[in-house]
């Protein structure tokens, strides 16, 4: 089995980088191994941590329509360029964590999709140098509310909302590029969306490359490759998994978010934290 990389948080509060084996102990890493993070020696015990998001990205910068059939179903064509977009890194929730519906919007979908780490600070790359700059790869799912996506004609609302980004469980350095990417949703009967990584029509080394000829990326940065097609709906209280063989499974459990209280509701909670 591959190595695995993963940040965690222990019951004390601590969080780390480190190297999970395969009983589920962790060891301890000196920092990001992309920073160069070295076993320290020390050993967190199976059920004393908690998994979280592997990196800590100063952006996730994402490409759409990156699946010619998704494309379609999306009702367009195979774009000639990468299109690209930006996620809020608080769109960001741990393997486990809360997919919240927001009451803005009436359909959110999942989007599994393969997200690459990179590992260096880079800009104006070659697709040859792009390969190198590839740390790593991860699950990610690019969760959207169609509706509002199709409303805005732009898509910071509909990507944006808070967990909307659900990422892990962990990091491994290479991937076959004829991996299959699967997504279920309560159990794993059928597929709703299958389909091998090297469908894509931009290839990643090409669409780190691409991105780097406008911005700068850095270590710790996140690039969502995009999703296949059979996306659909998210209900309260699905569970999503999304597969991909030589990483893992990326699960997340599906809510509604509280509606905002009323002004006066409002002033009630003011009123009563005051006394």
């Amino acid at each position: 089995m591959a190595e695995r990389y993963v940040r965690v948080k222990t019951s004390q509060g601590k969080v780390y980088y480190g190297l999970l084996e395969l009983n589920q102990s962790v060891k301890i890493l000196s920092a990001a191994p992309w920073l160069g993070g070295e076993p320290n020696g020390d050993l967190l015990a199976p059920d004393t941590y908690q998994l979280l998001v592997p990196c800590e990205p100063s952006k996730i910068v994402a490409v759409g329509k990156n699946y010619s059939a998704h494309a379609a179903e999306m009702g367009g064509e195979v774009p000639k360029e990468p299109i690209l977009f930006l996620k809020p890194t608080t769109t960001l929730i741990d393997p486990e964590g809360e997919i919240t519906l927001p009451p803005q919007s009436n359909r959110v979908e999942y989007e599994g999709e393969l997200a690459m780490v990179i590992g260096s600070h880079c800009f104006n790359l070659t697709p040859k140098q792009a390969i190198a700059a590839i740390w790593g790869y991860t699950i990610a799912n690019d969760v959207t509310a169609r509706d509002l996506q199709r409303k805005d004609s732009q898509w910071t609302r509909g990507k944006g909302f808070d967990t909307f980004c659900p990422l892990g469980p962990w990091i491994v350095r290479e991937i076959s590029p004829t991996a299959m990417l699967q997504t279920f949703v309560n159990d794993f009967k059928k597929p709703f969306q299958s389909a091998s990584i090297e469908e894509m029509v931009f290839s990643p080394d090409y669409i780190v490359s691409y991105i780097s000829q406008i911005m700068t990326l850095l270590p710790g940065d996140i690039i969502l490759t995009g999703t296949p097609e059979g996306v659909g709906p998210m209900e309260a209280g699905d569970r999503i998994y999304i597969e991909i063989e030589g990483i893992g499974k990326l699960q997340n459990t599906v809510i509604l978010r509280s509606p905002l209280p009323s002004d006066k509701e409002s002033d009630e909670e003011t009123e009563e934290i005051d006394k």
